[in-house]
């Protein structure tokens, strides 16, 4: 390998760019201090929260990918390139995830002091990926528009990997930053929110390339337009297709009511409220309504409460199912007092005579917040109600029940997973979602909950019912429209349709293989384009 002294750096700046002025910002970041460096990089990740629900003001991706890349550029070795992507992270998490520390408070007592050390020490976890996708660019021997191509497929495959290491966190993607926008998540019914947001920070990135030395403007600029062209043809053709679907089509037969009683987190589990809290869910079932609904249904841990083991209570519960139908309903279970004690968080189908006609275990817990994870090594236990953690159900699973068509179960943030949220062995015709979003408050966390239940519906065809205790509840149709909805914090209810569901889209029969694709086609043509040039180094 030949050395090169600091004199012989300007040689390899020949030519300069033809932007001077992103040019002359991007170099000096050069001499630039470690300490204003990972500032800077925080500033960038807090600017692309910004992006995020409930803001969605996705231009601000541009400043903050591209002070990433200049900054990952100017850095002068692996660690450089790695803290570059770390303290963007750290950023972007601690601004996309402050609202963690609102459980801590509610809980109160010696918890709350917990809450912001634990949201840093979440970012500080959660950081790695970015400066893992940093790392991987660091020294290739490309440069310009290859080089922003190899950089989004390495962030887009350490946003996969956030979702799978240590049982997985895919919050806050990329590709959410289009949720509300219904045309232009059409995509992600063939390649998913992953390959939605490998797109975006392909088009984010690339103004880059304005500054980099070596690169002609006019090439530059024409891989822009070509980029954000292709994503106006993907939302034109996302508009299309939702023009070709038309309305919503319904589920004849079937008419839901979902019970938002926004019951304050702080008194929920109090257990001389349970029953006023109970009753008050079956008031709201009740109420009268033009069209009666044939199902009812209530909220994660809507009965707070065993009801499988508590006749009197599921005989009250039991109320609340309309004639012929059925009452779903979110409750803890556990195991028959003569048995070892295990608590599952789980879901009742319950007819109106009481029985139990259908349950489901969730399967994916949150740690820490369910179960926590080397628990005798740890001297403290879950954040969420009782002693004892929850134990993890089979897995997904498709219910039948009378007078609905099969469906599946998410409790809380099972959802949040791409690919992961539907049996594959048996399809359902729609999925239910129970969640209790009530620690968080009033805060992004719910929006950011509800992007992500659009973005799967979308990805899988699948219509989903979202009931909450404090909101958002929604109805959200197999194309990812708001058929109805309800804020957050406010007390009511929902009365609608069950949307019907669609043929398995793309994205559902082929999974994380189109994106898979997709990233070794973006890496590939980052390699070899023929302007790439060989890499020059920022000094």
């Amino acid at each position: 390998m030949t050395s090169r002294s600091p004199a012989a750096a300007p040689a390899a700046n020949a030519g300069g760019s033809d932007v001077p002025i992103l040019a002359s910002l991007r170099q000096r970041l050069v001499p630039a201090s470690a300490t204003y460096r990972a500032v800077l990089a925080a500033v960038c990740g807090v600017l692309a929260v910004a992006a995020l629900p409930p803001f969605h003001l996705w231009p601000v991706l541009v400043p903050a990918f591209v002070g990433l890349a200049w900054l990952k550029d100017a850095a002068r070795s692996r660690w450089g390139a790695f803290a570059a992507g770390w303290f963007f992270g750290f950023g972007f998490f601690i601004a996309g995830l402050y609202w963690v520390a609102n459980a801590f408070f509610v809980r109160g007592g010696l918890l709350a002091w917990a809450g912001p050390p634990t949201v840093v020490g979440l970012a500080v976890l959660l950081a790695v990926f970015p400066g893992i996708a940093t790392l991987a660019v660091h020294g290739l021997r490309v440069s310009g528009i290859g080089r922003v191509l190899v950089f989004a497929a390495a962030w887009t495959a350490a946003e996969w990997l956030r979702g799978v290491v240590l049982t997985g966190f895919p919050w806050n993607l990329v590709g959410s930053a289009w949720s509300a926008s219904p045309g232009m998540i059409q995509v992600a019914s063939a390649i998913g929110v992953h390959g939605l947001g490998l797109i975006t920070v392909v088009a984010a990135t690339l103004p880059a390339a304005l500054a980099e030395p070596g690169v002609p403007s006019r090439r530059a600029w024409a891989s822009i337009a070509a980029a954000w062209l292709a994503i106006a043809i993907l939302w034109a053709g996302g508009e299309g297709r939702l023009a070709a679907a038309g309305p919503t089509q319904a589920v004849e037969g079937v008419w839901l009511r979902l019970v938002q009683p926004n019951i304050d987190q702080r008194v929920k589990w109090r257990p001389d409220l349970r029953d006023a809290h109970i009753d008050r869910q079956i008031r709201m079932s009740r109420l009268p309504a033009d069209r009666p609904p044939t199902h009812v249904i209530w909220a994660e841990t809507a009965a707070p409460l065993y009801l499988a083991t508590d006749p009197l209570r599921l005989a009250r519960v039991a109320t609340a199912a309309p004639p012929g139908g059925l009452a779903l309903v979110g409750a803890p279970r556990r195991t028959p007092p003569s048995e070892p004690l295990k608590v599952w968080n789980s879901f009742h189908a319950i007819d109106g005579v009481g029985r139990i006609v259908a349950t489901y275990d969730k399967a994916h817990l949150v740690p820490f917040g369910e179960y926590v994870p080397l628990q005798s090594r740890l001297p403290f236990g879950k954040l969420t109600e009782g002693t004892t953690g929850f134990t993890a159900g089979p897995g997904l699973r498709t219910l039948a029940v009378d007078g609905l068509p099969p469906f599946g179960t998410l409790i809380c943030y099972e959802v949040i997973f791409p690919g992961r949220v539907a049996d594959r062995r048996t399809r359902p015709a729609w999925l239910l979602n129970l969640t209790n979003d009530a620690w968080y408050g009033h805060s992004t966390g719910p929006h950011q909950h509800l992007a992500a239940v659009r973005m799967r519906a979308v990805e899988e065809g699948l219509p989903i019912i979202r009931a909450t205790n404090t909101g958002i509840s929604a109805i959200i149709d197999s194309y990812g429209r708001t058929v109805e909805r309800l804020d957050l914090g406010r007390r009511g209810v929902i009365d609608g349709p069950l949307p019907r569901s669609r043929p398995p889209t793309p994205y559902a029969r082929l999974g994380d293989w189109a994106l898979l694709f997709l990233l070794l086609s973006t890496v590939a043509a980052g390699l070899t384009l023929p302007w790439n040039g060989r890499h020059r180094v920022v000094q």
